[in-house]
């Protein structure tokens, strides 16, 4: 696999397209600061790492729909940044998702964090996806 960002984001479009309650995915190091950005800006209900069958650990993610309405929390996940053409993005050029409503996933040297926290830490990075 090329793009394993990019399956994981994957997995995710298509189970919230098939309204799962849950999604399962391989970990790496990565996908568990992705998932855990999307826990805490509240576009997931809670994700937990697991070990499989054959040893390798597995991502499990609790999707989030509203209650009533029956929409899901994550309208659309866009991969930015891919392997044959990397996007980077200093602090003042962050970009904005939606005017400030939807997160950008920021691959820095501090960490993986959002547009909003990179801006505060004036670090600049790697964008790896847009969530609203």
């Amino acid at each position: 696999m090329t793009d394993p960002i990019a399956d994981f984001l994957t997995r995710i479009r298509n189970a919230v397209k098939a309204n799962h309650k849950v999604v399962e995915a391989p970990a790496s190091k990565i996908k568990k600061e992705i998932a855990r950005i999307l826990h805490e800006q509240g576009y997931i209900l809670a994700y937990k790492v697991d070990k499989n069958e054959k040893g390798f650990e597995t991502i499990k993610i609790a999707l989030k729909y509203h209650p009533e309405l029956k929409t899901p929390a994550i309208k659309t996940l866009t991969r930015v940044s891919r392997p044959g053409l990397r996007q980077y993005s200093n602090a003042t050029n962050m970009p904005k998702v939606l005017n400030g409503l939807g997160i950008a996933i920021v691959s820095t040297s501090a960490g993986v964090m959002t547009d909003k926290a990179a801006r505060a830490a004036n670090v600049g990075g790697e964008v790896l996806c847009y969530v609203c």
